[in-house]
């Protein structure tokens, strides 16, 4: 007779538990093939459980195959080969992450700055959508995003940015790299996409997935030149013409009119504007996009709320001309928007309240602040006189080269053992060394005086083995 002690059952089901072991029991072999069970009442009352028990042990059994009901002859072991299933191993643990201000100084991570984040304001729309929309909330959106924050998009992008969109060529999606995918599609894989250099490891990587194509296209101070874009072969570019990560340079007109001259002299060709971060330029306006000048419909203009409210909100936008949206339409309007609508809608409320603007105002401030705090504790450090700037005036980050005859790869290695977690323009394919990426939205200003002291010393030679915080398995 089958004995298994059913206290050791945990938190599983009684039923559950018994049909766990026998077939446990079938696999080892210790129940051969074509040996016939206890009949279900027997067991039943051996095991001092009800009969409702091991029928439903025996019949989930019967469904998945280890065992054969013969009628009025009871159940019977079917033959299973052994070794064939996978063994039931413990879950992988999940990779550590980062200690909460375990780096003195990283200036690798993204440098949200999310401490801003109107909660206050989100929470109250939330619950107005969440009242208000009722069962709306339960229905699919369309896959280009929901009609209340197409509208607000739209106007909003004709308010601030000059753009006059209609929200049908507007395709919200789950973040930037969600929509990089869409593009390709779209466009097609088979074309070549030009990507700029240095540049997001990311852009390319999307559409590498994808199947397509990716040629790098040199961005220097003044952006990509036209001609290398035109002797690349590509057929699709992908800009930041507003503010170019990492090199922090702006396409002047004249570079533009090229490239959208370029782009309009043969069907096919299109340019992605990616103005990922363009509400916070600190002097001036903000510099007009391509899309709104393009009069061949030939620029794709994405943008993302990931730097503006927060990244784990996921949600980015496509702009598309007339003729691609309608293609769009055809051949990916099966979609299903990937973001959820009640995110969908409070957003639209944020920015048909004007609650948007009043945050980006805010945050730019903010900003404008922790840059001149940045830069006045760089002058005041044992740095000064020993660095150049570049892009300091706008956007979320800048560059700063260093006076060092080390190499980005010592200048690195010797920072993390002293607790500074560096990153470099040549991290992003950029060929001028000594050249560093700062992100001041993720800078503590409480502790970067003591980083440039420590930086100071590196370039000098030193080492700080015994200041450094373990981070990474790294001491």
């Amino acid at each position: 007779m089958l004995t298994y002690d059913m206290e050791e059952r945990g938190g599983l089901s009684r039923y559950d538990y018994l049909s766990r072991r026998i077939k446990e029991d079938i696999r080892s072999g210790m129940l051969a093939a074509g040996e016939k069970l206890p009949s279900k009442r027997s067991l039943a009352a051996h095991l001092r459980v009800s009969l409702s028990t091991v029928e439903s042990a025996y019949s989930q059994l019967a469904a998945e195959g280890y065992i054969l009901a013969r009628e009025k002859r009871g159940y019977y072991v079917c033959a299973v080969e052994r070794g064939q299933e996978a063994k039931h191993l413990p879950p992988p643990e999940e990779e550590p992450a980062p200690e909460e201000g375990g780096w003195l100084l990283d200036m690798k991570q993204g440098g949200w700055g999310t401490l801003g984040f109107p909660y206050t304001v989100w929470a109250r729309l939330m619950r107005q959508v969440l009242t208000q929309e009722g069962e709306a909330l339960l229905r699919p959106s369309p896959g280009s995003g929901a009609l209340p924050l197409r509208r607000a998009l739209a106007r909003y992008l004709y308010r601030f940015r000059g753009m006059s969109v209609s929200p049908g060529q507007i395709v919200v999606g789950a973040g930037a790299d969600h929509l990089y995918g869409q593009v390709v599609q779209l466009l097609g894989r088979e074309k070549i996409y030009g990507v700029e250099r240095p540049g997001h490891v990311k852009i390319r990587q999307v559409y590498q997935l994808y199947g397509a194509c990716c040629v790098d296209i040199e961005a220097g101070w003044d952006g990509i030149d036209p001609v290398q874009a035109i002797q690349s072969g590509a057929e699709v570019l992908h800009l930041s013409p507003a503010h170019q990560f990492p090199t922090g340079s702006v396409i002047p007109i004249g570079r533009r009119q090229a490239l959208l001259r370029w782009a309009s002299e043969w069907a096919g060709r299109y340019i992605l504007e990616d103005d990922y971060d363009s509400e916070f330029r600190f002097t001036g306006r903000p510099i007009p996009t391509m899309q709104s000048v393009d009069t061949g419909g030939r620029v794709l203009y994405l943008n993302t709320f990931s730097r503006t409210l927060a990244p784990s909100l996921r949600i980015s936008y496509l702009v598309l001309p007339p003729a691609l949206a309608e293609a769009y339409r055809r051949s990916l309007g099966f979609y299903s928007c990937p973001v959820p609508v009640a995110e969908q809608l409070t957003l639209a409320r944020f920015l048909e309240e004007g609650h948007f603007e009043s945050h980006v105002n805010r945050m730019r401030s903010r900003y404008r602040a922790a840059r001149r705090a940045v830069l006045s504790a760089l002058a005041a450090s044992p740095l000064a006189g020993r660095y150049d700037l570049r892009g300091e005036e706008d956007g979320l980050h800048f560059l700063l080269r260093l006076d060092t005859g080390l190499s980005d790869g010592e200048l690195g290695r010797r920072g993390l053992e002293a607790g500074l977690r560096l990153a470099f323009l040549s991290d992003y394919g950029g060929r001028e060394p000594h050249w560093l990426v700062v992100n001041d939205p993720g800078i503590d200003l409480s502790s970067f005086p003591a980083a440039l002291e420590r930086l100071a010393g590196l370039l000098d030679g030193g080492a700080f083995p015994s200041c450094a915080p373990v981070v990474h398995g790294v001491k």
